[in-house]
């Protein structure tokens, strides 16, 4: 019996694999929890946040910063807590201990997650949780001056805090997160890693079950299950099939595997909060020669992508440049289709999507420790679209990959 390379790869992803010369079969190990020895984010790195964050403050003539549940309270005090219309935050001084802000009823759970310190004051239902903060700022020799808003801050929240604090002048808190958020520890840089690494080996697994007649929704859950089964946490897995390939966000309409069709997946999961973010696409079948160049096209722009990402470079730039060689190949001009409709790139760490972004115009510089998707794409409505990506990390020597490039719209996860 002969086997054509997608039937083997099949037969491997069913649990049997053949032996390199006896022939014979032999069994494929259960997927193994590649999150299993991840470490956590250590109190003492929560620690360096806040006095690191505490000295920009200082240098910016800022007097506190506000947080409200969100990835800005984990990653700064270890406190998970949801979004709701009950205000849980934290406010950490520029000189002082932070404190924390919750409902009355929540303060057990919340004191369960919290990484350090002891002042939290509660409020109860009739009560208005923004006089606590106006407390706060009182009770750390704080009456007027700059109070930092986090970025993500809802508004009702910031109205709150005007009407109970009004001495004080309320700014944009994104100078002095970014400044710390933006540049990764190594200890971040290795849950990154292994979100990345999971994700890989669940494309890998799941790359040879997939079958003509299949839905979105289908290889969407197999891709659930390949990333779980690796100890990772599920945030996103989206196929897009054929046509909807062309839209980068997918389409409503339903999707089947077909042969001779592209097949554009995007997938991540986190591990410790840390994220990965990782696109691929290929053809199930032939490709035509059409597709074929569309790729090839795309992975040449990912590569100069990384040519251009040195120290001190201007993040826009790396669009800039990647769009002006699709437009020599005929797409665009700029953001228009067919072409590469949205920024090259983004932020990534502890969501998905981070401060700054590879987008024309953005004059930030890159610097160690910032780190990025890469994701040029070309799309062409009503036909098909290719996407690329992989996140990296900016070392003093340039970009490093969390995730090899892939190889070839024939092999593309190796």
């Amino acid at each position: 019996m002969t086997l054509n390379k997608r039937e083997l790869l099949t037969l491997i992803g069913a649990g049997g694999v053949l032996g390199a010369s006896s022939g014979v079969a032999r069994a494929v190990s259960v997927p193994v929890d590649l999150a299993k020895t991840a470490k956590p984010i250590s109190v003492k790195e929560r620690l360096a946040r806040v006095a690191r964050v505490q000295e920009l403050m200082r240098q910016q003539g800022v007097g506190a910063l506000l947080l409200e549940a969100g990835s800005a309270l984990v990653y700064f005090t270890g406190i998970r807590w949801r979004r709701s219309e009950r205000f849980t935050g934290a406010i950490i001084p520029a000189d002082g201990d932070i404190a924390v802000v919750t409902p009355y009823f929540e303060e057990p759970s919340v004191r369960e997650s919290m990484s350090f310190g002891e002042d939290v004051r509660t409020w109860h239902e009739h009560e208005n949780p923004f006089a606590l903060v106006a407390g706060i700022l009182k009770d750390r020799g704080l009456d007027g001056g700059k109070l930092a808003i986090e970025e993500t801050v809802r508004h009702f929240i910031v109205v709150g805090v005007q009407q109970a604090a009004p001495k004080f002048e309320i700014v944009s808190g994104a100078p002095v997160t970014r400044g710390v958020r933006m540049f990764k520890s190594a200890a971040e840089l290795a849950l990154l890693q292994i979100s990345s690494d999971i994700t890989m080996a669940a494309y890998r697994a799941v790359y040879p079950q997939i079958a003509v007649g299949q839905s979105a929704q289908d290889i969407s859950k197999m891709m659930n299950e390949a990333i779980a089964a690796r100890g990772g946490q599920v945030k996103f897995t989206m196929a897009l099939l054929g046509e909807a390939s062309a839209y980068p966000h997918g389409t409503g309409k339903a999707q089947f595997i077909r042969e001779g069709e592209v097949v554009l997946m995007d997938c991540g999961c986190s591990v410790h909060d840390y994220q990965s973010d990782i696109s691929r696409s290929f053809v199930f079948g032939e490709p035509t020669k059409k597709q074929r160049k569309v790729w090839n096209t795309v992975k040449r722009g990912q590569e100069l992508a990384l040519e251009t990402m040195q120290i001190g470079t201007e993040a826009g730039k790396v669009d800039d440049v990647v769009r002006a060689f699709y437009e020599q190949e005929g797409y665009g001009p700029g953001y228009k289709t067919p072409g590469l409709s949205h920024r090259l790139g983004h932020g990534i760490g502890m969501d998905g999507h981070e401060p700054v972004n590879f987008v024309h115009g953005e004059t930030t510089a890159l610097a160690p420790g910032m780190c990025f998707s890469n994701e040029p794409g070309i799309y062409i409505f009503g036909e098909f679209g290719i996407r690329l990506e992989d996140c990296l990390y900016i070392t003093g020597a340039g970009p490093k990959l969390f995730s090899a490039l892939s190889p070839s719209i024939d092999t593309p996860f190796g």
